[in-house]
């Protein structure tokens, strides 16, 4: 299946509320796999969140840095 990815990163300083963002087109059978093997198993934890209207949202955090990642399925 082909995806829309959005990577945001999240800034750790508490007075800058900017975020990295990243967009590219991946193709996956499986959002949470994809994120795992393109952190090579670095993710500390993993949280993944089916939407309704087919997003899947995966939210990592990698040595205390949050970081997600937004898959919105293109037709």
């Amino acid at each position: 299946m082909q995806y829309e990815m959005i990577r945001e990163i999240f800034n750790k300083c508490a007075n800058n509320q900017m975020r990295d963002v990243f967009v590219e087109e991946i193709e996956t059978d499986d959002p949470k796999r994809y994120v795992e093997e393109y952190l090579e198993g670095k993710a500390d934890e993993i949280e993944v969140n089916a939407l309704k209207n087919g997003d899947v949202i995966v939210d990592v955090n990698v040595s205390g840095l949050r970081q997600r990642f937004s898959f919105t399925p293109i037709d």
